[in-house]
């Protein structure tokens, strides 16, 4: 049997700690003396906490852990495999997030260190201005947050082309979306998912061509906004006025892009001289 204080010291982790995770029922002392109140641990303990530490590092939560140490010896290997690849997932989009914000605090770094201002890096967007043509779409159209839209991308888009598989319907170009809201609700957003076909069926309709300011963004999603805030400067500043809900079309696919770097967004403001 080992001390409280022996087990605290072999496994790294505080006696408070301990206690409290005795408290919330994580892992119990084998034995409490009945007249001092001292906690004694078994060794075979041992291999209890090292997972409870492990499965710590890996970011789960005590009840995330609590709820593995529960699990019927004849399931846990396989329900730890699955969650542990869904921790996998979570732990990598975490990493991609963290590059993208390293890799934009470099430029950032990088303008400064040239007497620039950080946010010279709005001058470096290009605009021009494109006449589009006009095109059938294939909609879905949702109201949105900005959360569900992350998740639902693939899901609506998958809706989609599922329908023009089934209909045999003839792709003309890659997704887009809409965005028709007026302004900004975190609630949710009048949000239309959309890929050009050439067919006229069943949940199709035209969407007109004209007069756009583009500008094309190589890189995260999350540049986006400055590419929409760059936009309706020049646009203000040029004399124009919008005349349409701003949309973007997805040249790359997010799901087979291995890096952000490699993703490339065309953003639309459909516009007229004021």
């Amino acid at each position: 049997m080992l001390s409280i204080g022996e087990f605290s010291k072999i496994c790294r982790v505080s006696t408070k700690t301990l206690r409290y995770y005795d408290e919330i029922g994580l892992i119990h002392p084998d034995q409490i003396h009945p007249e001092n109140g001292y906690r004694y641990y078994s060794i075979a303990q041992l291999k209890r906490m090292l997972l409870i530490q492990r499965l710590k590092s890996y970011y789960f939560s005590l009840d995330e852990i609590k709820e593995v140490l529960a699990w019927e010896a004849d399931q846990a290997e396989e329900q730890l495999r699955f969650r542990l690849q869904s921790k996998r997932g979570e732990i990598e989009e975490k990493i991609r997030a963290y590059a993208s914000v390293l890799g934009q605090m470099n430029s950032d770094i990088g303008s400064l260190e040239q007497g620039l201002s950080v946010m010279s890096f709005l001058d470096r967007i290009e605009v021009e201005l494109v006449e589009t043509r006009p095109q059938k779409l294939l909609f879905l159209r949702r109201n949105l947050s900005s959360e569900e839209y992350a998740a639902g991308y693939g899901m609506y888009f998958a809706k989609l082309y599922e329908r023009i598989a089934t209909g045999k319907l003839t792709v003309q170009g890659t997704p887009m979306t809409i965005y028709h809201s007026p302004d900004y609700n975190p609630v949710g957003n009048d949000t239309e998912f959309a890929i050009p076909i050439k067919e006229a069926v069943k949940g199709t309709r035209d969407f007109p061509g004209g007069l756009c300011a583009k500008s094309v963004l190589t890189g995260s999603y999350q540049e986006l906004i400055s590419v929409y805030a760059r936009l309706r400067e020049w646009v203000e500043r040029e004399g124009y006025e919008l005349t349409e809900a701003p949309y973007e079309i997805y040249l790359t696919d997010p799901f087979n892009t291995a890096e952000d770097a490699g993703l490339v967004t065309e953003v639309y403001f459909p516009v007229k001289k004021k």
